[in-house]
């Protein structure tokens, strides 16, 4: 999967999404995605597979499971295998749920 395909995959969701961040935020629940780093695999002094780490952030007013799962389910069907953590934003009142995902060759 590319990170154009990413974009699309996000965007069919419904909600909002930007990359890194948006000029001014949307209401909540919104999407938010970044390349965070790269595990490439290497070796002879090359890189043989580009594996890129992102993050998608899913940002709520409130603990909004219906939200989280259907970014779940999403990311389910795509086969992209996820690492999710969580953690409120007091001085945005916002609840934010991070998504790790890797593209391969991407």
């Amino acid at each position: 999967m590319t990170q154009v395909e990413l974009l699309n995959l996000l965007k069919a969701i419904g909600y909002p999404v930007a990359y890194s961040h948006f000029n001014s935020d949307p209401p909540a629940p919104y999407l938010v995605y970044l390349f965070a780093y790269d595990t490439d695999l290497m070796a002879d002094n090359r890189n043989y597979v580009e594996i890129s780490n992102f993050q998608i952030e899913l940002y709520t007013e409130i603990k909004d499971l219906a939200a989280e799962k259907k970014v779940q389910d999403t990311l389910k069907v795509a086969e992209l295998p996820y690492r999710k953590n969580e953690s409120w934003i007091e001085s945005e009142k916002l609840y934010q749920i991070i998504y790790e995902i890797q593209l391969i060759g991407a």
